[in-house]
């Protein structure tokens, strides 16, 4: 057995590596606002040292978090190998917000913290404690970590570990920690040789285990496959229309927030027998028909698509960190002047992709990278992120309250990366009976976050309040319909179908991702 440990990033990992640019990182973030006074020394203060070793408690749980990447020789695939030289204190900030330490001073340093990239030399990720909000009542984490360690369902599972259910645990003794030795050049070059070297045999046996053990057609499902991929190719060589959410991105970002009240989303859903995603898909859609009209933009005729990402993660990926996703290409209706048609071409648009097995194709594409260098990845990222307008995630998280060291979390909003050229991604988090939406924009591009913050709320007051109106005509005209309607037909309509309890988990990314 050899003498060292470490592990290859997948080259869908490695693929969030290869797309990071000078102006483009690419890690995930999520900024969570808790209550202060659980948390709060003497003087006033947060305690950090607390909350540090909190962390350092179960990091033995995640142990990524102290490993960073090293490259093999020649091949120049990346791998993690434990860090000798891990530094708590480095990972996790403690800065404070100037007086008054309004909500309005939190976005703003948000916005400059999320526009830094990452070390490489280190472990990939940062946790920023930020005191002083709303007078001090208040404080806020900042979680950095980069994609190419999580997805947004590996994320919520993440944050389920850094969090506790219990406003009383207390943290653990850390478990020490002995890091293994890193590989040298040579062991790491052998390695990628017998790596190479039996790839074939290792794809072929994949492909046996999965053809015996699949439940249904495999002639079918591997024609299936072929057909998503074709799509994703023509889709690919088919460019998106140009609009003033697109463009080079910049140094700078601008970060926001809205919150919903989740029973309202479901409300819709279940009034429009569609799903939670179907609903927000249709109020950005809503929203950026307001936003370009704005900006004096012709919506009839543009070809506007978002990225949706799908979460293709089994049993056997659950609380493990990686990437498990793949996305589909949304065609948003910007065309369409009503709110309720929006959602029923969303509906559609949805259904069909869901019944084609859309995602498969990218999740087909980053299986057969598995083949290619580092360098013929690179030059096709483009295609597996897809020629998209915006990037919308949309990440599952507990309906309970969770808490860090007693501080009970009042939300947390997520903040997806933004991909070269789309210089706006929204991402979702729901938590506490709380839709929590994050912002997360190119200065240059959408100097006016806040307007299309606001354009999102507008969004859903139309939808809602249209289906209010069509709610009331069916019930007024019911009376004069009832003899000639069949039995049950308010019941159907009370009743419309809604998705499973988990539909929202097939559809996450990310950010989160």
């Amino acid at each position: 057995m050899a003498r060292y440990g470490y592990e290859r990033l997948s080259a869908q990992d490695l693929s969030f590596l290869v797309a990071e640019g000078e102006h483009a990182a690419m890690h995930v973030a999520a900024l969570a606002v808790l209550e202060a006074p659980a948390l709060r020394r003497e003087d006033g203060g947060i305690d950090v040292d607390r909350y540090r070793g909190a962390v350092e408690a179960v990091l033995h749980w995640i142990p990524r978090y102290r490993q960073r990447l090293l490259w093999t020789p020649l091949e120049g695939w990346p791998v993690w190998v434990d860090d000798r030289r891990f530094d708590l204190g480095y990972h996790i900030r403690h800065i404070a917000l100037p007086k008054p330490g309004s909500l309005a001073q939190l976005k703003e340093m948000v916005s400059r913290i999320v526009a830094r990239p990452l070390d490489r030399g280190r472990p990939l990720w940062e946790i920023w404690l930020i005191e002083g909000v709303e007078g001090g009542e208040q404080f806020a984490l900042l979680n950095k970590v980069h994609h190419c360690m999580i997805d947004g369902a590996s994320g919520a599972d993440l944050s389920q570990i850094l969090l506790s259910p219990s406003a009383q645990a207390e943290p653990r003794e850390p478990v020490p920690y002995m890091p293994r030795p890193e590989p040298t050049a040579a062991e790491l070059l052998g390695d990628a040789i017998r790596h190479r070297a039996t790839l074939p045999a290792r794809t072929l046996r994949d492909a046996y285990t999965w053809w015996s053990g699949f439940e249904g057609d495999p002639v079918a499902a591997v024609r299936q496959r072929a057909r998503s991929l074709g799509d994703l190719l023509r889709t690919a060589i088919r460019p998106a229309s140009q609009t003033p959410l697109n463009g080079p991105l910049g140094p700078d970002r601008k970060f926001d927030w809205l919150t919903m009240p989740l029973e309202d989303v479901r409300e819709l859903r279940r009034e429009l027998g569609c799903t939670i995603n179907d609903i927000v898909l249709a109020t950005v859609a809503g929203a950026v028909r307001r936003y370009l009209f704005r900006r004096r933009v012709d919506t009839s005729d543009l070809d506007f698509r978002v990225s949706a990402p799908v979460s293709v993660r089994r049993e056997e990926h659950k609380g493990k960190l990686g990437n498990h996703v793949s996305s589909w290409i949304v065609p948003m209706p910007l065309d369409e002047e009503d709110a309720l048609e929006r959602v029923a071409r969303i509906q559609a648009i949805t259904a069909e992709l869901k019944e084609k097995g859309a995602a498969s194709g990218i999740e087909t594409l980053m299986a057969a990278a598995e083949w290619l260098t580092p360098e013929v990845l690179a030059s096709g990222v483009g295609l597996a992120q897809g020629p998209i307008n915006m990037i919308v995630t949309n990440v599952p998280g507990p309906q309970f309250p969770l808490y860090s060291v007693g501080a009970k979390m009042l939300g947390m909003y997520p903040v997806v990366p933004l991909l070269p050229g789309a210089g706006l991604g929204i991402a979702l988090f729901s938590y506490e009976g709380k839709l929590c939406w994050g912002f997360h924009a190119d200065a240059g591009l959408v100097p006016d976050l806040d307007l299309f913050v606001g354009d999102i709320a507008a969004a859903f007051e139309e939808m809602r309040s249209a289906t209010v109106a069509r709610f009331m005509d069916r019930r007024t005209a019911a009376p004069e319909q009832a003899p000639a309607a069949a039995p049950g037909a308010d019941a159907a309509w009370d009743q419309a179908p809604v998705s499973g309890p988990g539909e929202p988990a097939a559809q996450t990314v990310g950010a989160a991702s």
